[in-house]
């Protein structure tokens, strides 16, 4: 397997070979595979839902399975330690991509509960992963200061991270191109720690796969769309953008990095929890997820919708770069 290899021959070639394959592998199967794809049935609830019914949805199996796949050959591993960590990683990666596409193409959505359970358990795995493979110690980059927490603390806060960061990221797909545009923001972030800060080789290379994979997917979702990446995709993104920050050994740059899709989903699962379980309501005159409030309350575009909350990730992505470089 070419992974092993990278200790003495990887070249920027053979990475450039992977992010190539990656644009057009993904491109290509969403051409080939977009009719065998579920239907979506529209959502009652959100601005223009209606305009998403009958389009192909579930899109993210095809290039989450494409950058699973590709990542196994074209991502820098020079110890079996680090290739097995990323192994798992790999595989929960796919567990959450397929538990959204399972929830995609079921006739009856699944439930809140049962999908939160999903995802406790691949959040569980994964931190367990983490601290058995690094450590519990934890880094903040603005002063360089280091935390060590006990190991079942850290495994707690890393699950809540995962598991927050899968639902705030599905929670902000549902404009055309927003979910897809925000997640390239939001890795090129890491993309630049990884690569300038850390130099970790690996890691960089990893998150640009992504990005690339998720281009050729945008190609088909620019509005309007053709298809649409469902439950299979942003929960994948968004369990992958939490593996990312966990990995620079430095797990709350994840609120700069994805601060707006904190806010966009995260205001809205907050709403909902607190209304169910503490009767307490709150933003009663704010629409949730804030796409829909800006769309529908303050009269913005789908188009101005995704220009200004990409736009808004990289002024606070480059904010952050420049206080951590």
């Amino acid at each position: 397997m070419l992974y092993s290899l990278f200790d003495s021959s990887f070249t920027k070639g053979i990475a450039f070979t992977g992010l190539l394959l990656g644009f057009l592998l993904t491109c290509m199967l969403l051409k080939v595979l977009q009719t065998v794809l579920p239907r979506d049935g529209g959502r009652a609830f959100a601005v223009n839902g209606v305009l998403s019914q009958g389009k192909p949805r579930g899109a993210g199996i095809v290039f989450i399975l494409v950058f699973s796949f590709l990542a196994l050959f074209f991502v820098p591993i020079s110890e079996d330690n680090n290739f097995r960590e990323l192994f798992i990683y790999l595989i929960m990666l796919v567990a959450a991509m397929l538990s959204g596409y399972l929830d995609d193409s079921s006739k009856t959505p699944w439930g809140e509960y049962k999908k939160g359970l999903i995802d406790l358990v691949i959040a569980f795995i994964c931190a367990f992963t983490y601290v058995n493979f690094n450590s519990s110690t934890f880094t903040i980059l603005l002063t360089g200061t280091s935390i060590t927490l006990p190991k079942a603390v850290f495994i707690f806060l890393a699950m809540i991270l995962i598991w927050v960061s899968i639902n705030v990221t599905n929670c902000s797909d549902g404009v055309d191109g927003l979910s897809g545009s925000i997640s390239i923001a939001t890795l090129i972030t890491f993309y630049i720690i990884f690569s300038s800060k850390l130099h970790h080789a690996a890691y960089s290379q990893l998150t640009l796969l992504m990005v690339v994979c998720i281009l050729g997917y945008l190609w088909f979702n620019a509005s309007p769309s053709k298809l649409l990446m469902g439950d299979a995709g942003s929960r994948a993104i968004g369990f992958f953008i939490a593996i990312l920050a966990l990995k620079t050994g430095s797990p709350l740059v994840y609120i700069p990095a994805a601060l707006v899709f904190i806010v966009d989903g995260g205001l809205g699962l907050l709403k909902v929890a607190l209304k169910r379980f503490l009767k307490i309501k709150i933003l009663t005159n704010i629409r949730t997820p804030i796409h829909d409030h800006v769309r529908k309350n303050l009269g913005w575009s789908d188009t101005q919708t995704v220009f200004r909350f990409v736009i808004l990730q990289a002024f606070i992505s480059f904010v952050l770069l420049f206080f951590i470089m």
